[in-house]
C-alpha cells in the first residue's frame, strides 16, 4: 500500500496549486485522510483532515484558502490552494489511515511528500 502526493511547484504569492495524494496497492478501505507540511527549521503541522463521511477541518492559517475533497471511488484526495501566501512554502505530506482487509485494524501511512514553494 503506498501513498503518493503531487502537484506541488514554484507559485507566485496569490496563486494557487491542487495538490493530489493517490492510494494504491491493495486496499479495503481507506478511513481519515489528512494533509500535512513541513516548512524547514520547523515542526511539521496538520493543515487540513477529512473523514471518510466528508467531514472536514482546517488549521486556522489555511481556512477559506485551502479546500480539502475526496473521490473514494478513485482513491484520491486532493488539496485545492488558493491565494498562496510566502508562509505556506514547505513540503506537502498526505497521511491516511487504510485498511487492507475488513479484518485487520486501520494502518497508517504517509506519502513521499510534494515541495510548494511560494515566491515572486
Amino acid at each position: 500500500v503506498q501513498l503518493q502526493a503531487s502537484g506541488g511547484g514554484l507559485v507566485q504569492p496569490g496563486g494557487s496549486l491542487r495538490l493530489s495524494c493517490a492510494a494504491s496497492g491493495s486496499i479495503f478501505s481507506i478511513n481519515n485522510v489528512d494533509w500535512y507540511r513541513q516548512a524547514p527549521g520547523k515542526q511539521r503541522e496538520l493543515v487540513a483532515g477529512i473523514t471518510t463521511g466528508g467531514s472536514t477541518n482546517y488549521a486556522d492559517s489555511v481556512k477559506d484558502r485551502f479546500t480539502i475533497s475526496r473521490d473514494n471511488a478513485k482513491k484520491m484526495v486532493y488539496l485545492q490552494m488558493n491565494s498562496l501566501k510566502p508562509e505556506d512554502t514547505a513540503v506537502y505530506y498526505c497521511n491516511a489511515e487504510i485498511k487492507v482487509s475488513p479484518f485487520l485494524r486501520s494502518r497508517n501511512t504517509w506519502g513521499q511528500g510534494t515541495q510548494v514553494t511560494v515566491s515572486s
